[in-house]
């Protein structure tokens, strides 16, 4: 992770492919197009490799999870339950729909805590939205009983763990709906692209509809094409379909160098006393984007943060202070800012987070720090930075 830095030929083809038939959109212009359709390729691709029947492709991770709560119905004064550490698109994408984003704690998966999302289900709670943070899973099997038993809406947040797996099945695929992020820094990535997955077709369809300005995209007209419900653009280009189908193509090659980067960071790790691992649950194996551990207190997570970067060791990122991943810093959302007027919904229902108890969270995202696995590392270089690593981690925790 990421997949631009080992961007090469494939990807040139692919967009040269693009520009030749000078056709940068998805929709239309058939005759121009010469029989190239990337994203229609990429959603067949990855329809493929996740094991889904459906797959929609869009502009963004945060448009996939806009789309995929509007797909099912998801909107005003709905509950989704999210956690507290996440990317800032998880909550924006359903006040997007003018539901209400409901944060709970976190445990030592650093992912929802089943027993703190049960606590908060209401009558009002329509989706459980588990975020697989950093390629590794919350316990989904813990989570869709929750669903099955309230009657809600399991919703993976995988756009961060292509990849990675649960008991077999892809993540994104074992929920009703899954969603993928292939911005920039993605494993893989589109440049900016994202796709909503699912086994159900009427969310499929609806996210087909939806995510183009309600079109239903019968017949081979586009102008009288029919609009059965309001929809909005979150249409993916043509040129970003192209660079992901070249990138879907190598998931393999990269996954294959993340697990061997991974694992040389995590032997040398392993026998530091005081460094323990986040906990993966019970049949689920991680896509290695990132390596997360936890120091023994919170003193001692910032010690070494800052030892790391002292020692110019870049891409390892202590959640806890950031301003993006972590509650204690969207005093956007906790103030309610916005620039427009929020629904009337989101304001009544929103907690107030200013005086919610997430010490829970704290005691894991405090002492945690995620490494983030690099492609490009060479051999030496890798064994290098465990080496560094290594050393640093020792001084800080006092065991030289």
């Amino acid at each position: 992770m990421p997949g631009f830095e080992l961007f090469g030929d494939q990807e040139k083809i692919q967009v040269q492919d693009v520009l030749d038939t000078g056709v940068l959109m998805r929709y239309g212009f058939d005759g121009m197009r010469k029989g190239r359709w990337k994203t229609l390729e990429l959603e067949r691709a990855l329809s493929a490799r996740l094991g889904v029947k459906y797959v929609q492709m869009v502009s963004s991770g945060t448009a996939a999870l806009t789309v995929a709560l509007a797909s099912a119905g998801v909107g005003a004064g709905d509950e989704v339950i999210l956690p507290t550490f996440t990317f800032v698109a998880s909550f924006e994408s359903v006040l997007a729909v003018g539901a209400v984003p409901v944060l709970v704690d976190v445990d030592d998966t650093l992912t929802l805590d089943p027993q703190a999302v049960e606590k908060a289900i209401t009558g009002k709670t329509k989706v459980i939205m588990p975020v697989h943070m950093c390629g590794s899973m919350a316990d989904l099997g813990a989570l869709s009983k929750l669903c099955q038993k309230y009657g809600l809406l399991l919703l993976e947040d995988a756009c961060q763990a292509i990849g990675g797996s649960y008991k077999g099945k892809p993540l994104g695929s074992y929920g009703d709906l899954g969603c993928f992020s292939f911005d920039y820094v993605k494993t893989i990535t589109c440049g900016e692209g994202g796709a909503v997955v699912t086994k159900h077709e009427r969310y499929h369809k609806n996210a087909d509809h939806y995510s183009d300005h309600g079109h239903d995209h019968v017949g081979n007209d586009r102008g009288a094409e029919d609009h059965p419900f309001l929809g909005y653009n979150y249409r993916i280009s043509e040129l970003n379909a192209a660079v992901g189908l070249a990138q879907i193509a190598r998931l393999d090659e990269f996954l294959s160098i993340q697990k061997k980067n991974f694992a040389i960071l995590r032997e040398a790790f392993s026998t530091i006393p005081g460094i323990t691992f986040r906990r993966v649950p019970d049949g689920g194996e991680e896509s290695c984007a990132f390596l997360s551990f936890f120091l023994p207190d919170e003193a001692k997570a910032k010690a070494a943060h800052q030892a790391l970067g002292a020692a110019g060791i870049d891409g390892c990122f202590y959640w806890y202070d950031n301003n993006w991943h972590y509650y204690r810093k969207w005093r956007h959302l906790i103030g309610k800012k916005s620039l427009g007027k929020l629904p009337e919904e989101v304001l009544n229902g929103l907690p107030d987070y200013d005086r919610s108890d997430f010490s829970k969270s704290d005691y894991w995202v405090g002492r945690n720090l995620s490494c983030l696995i690099k492609l490009g590392w060479g051999e030496s270089e890798v064994q290098m930075r465990a080496k560094t690593m290594a050393g640093v981690l020792r001084s800080v925790l006092g065991d030289r």
